[in-house]
């Protein structure tokens, strides 16, 4: 309280001015003072219409540990129940297992063509640098998006800027887990099929696209006819980041204080100049 009754010695006008210059330095110069950025994650089907939907989308920003998958082996424990039922729990495990610093998390439910969803995470830009993320493929067996190298996407620089601001998918780049075989009469997002039935495959990861040719015609779960019509670089997925900057607590103290020192001394100027009129 010292400090404060220093300021209220002082003339109006310089208690203002140091108020709001104290205000300033703690929120614009302080180095703590935005040690994390607030990340808006926003997700668009670009698919065609009637074509391929997504699961919701698993997501990690990490310091490059996690490995989800690698191509030409088999899919791992994690991987397998979100390439065939859309189901991340186990891949969340594991990612938080690797790297317990990262920040994990999902967005939205079932994404038809044509729908966006967004949400925000808070990140700390020079340790998380990297991102990782993950969705099943509807209707299929076991195809999925996702990045097999837990660094190809380095979305901060060492400084904390972000450098990416979005990640395109491209038909060509669709996933096949390898490990469920490929049936209409046993894949996710079929209208009257149990989507959590299974043939093994046991194969490896690869791309492949073109197979999901074979389901045109038939009823997804969400009532739309299916129509593949995919080529290879037929867009079908975006995912854009946006960045604000989130204070730490002491700046919002230093905030609060300087408010505080202001609105004491606009209430003794106020009560000054009434007794003056009186």
């Amino acid at each position: 309280m010292s400090t404060l009754k220093q300021y209220l010695s002082i003339p109006h006008a310089s208690i203002l001015r140091r108020a709001l210059v104290v205000t300033a330095i703690t929120l614009t110069l302080s180095p703590a003072a935005m040690a994390n950025v607030q990340v808006t994650v926003n997700i668009q089907n670009l698919a065609p219409t009637n074509s391929v939907s997504f699961t919701p989308l698993n997501l990690g920003f990490h310091q490059g540990i996690f490995d989800p998958f690698n191509i030409g082996q088999a899919a791992n424990a994690a991987l397998i129940p979100l390439a065939e039922v859309g189901n991340g729990s186990a891949w969340q495990s594991a990612f938080a297992a690797a790297d317990p610093t990262a920040t994990l998390g999902t967005i939205g439910g079932a994404l038809l063509p044509g729908q966006s969803l967004s949400a925000s995470f808070t990140v700390d830009p020079t340790l998380n640098q990297y991102f990782t993320f993950a969705s099943m493929i509807l209707p299929s067996n076991d195809f999925f998006i996702g990045n097999d190298s837990p660094t190809r996407y380095q979305l901060f620089d060492d400084a904390g800027n972000l450098q990416i601001a979005q990640i395109t998918q491209t038909a060509r780049q669709i996933w096949d887990a390898g490990s469920e075989v490929f049936d209409p009469t046993t894949g996710a997002f079929i209208a009257g099929v149990d989507g959590s039935l299974s043939n093994p495959q046991n194969s490896v990861v690869a791309f492949n696209f073109a197979e999901l040719a074979a389901l045109n015609g038939i009823t997804t779960a969400a009532g739309y006819t299916f129509n593949s019509n995919l080529a290879a670089d037929t867009e079908i997925y975006r995912i854009s980041f946006t960045v604000s900057p989130v204070p730490e607590p002491q700046s919002v103290a230093m905030l609060l204080i300087g408010l505080l020192i202001v609105g004491v001394t606009l209430a003794r100027q106020r009560t000054e100049n009434n007794l003056a009129a009186a």
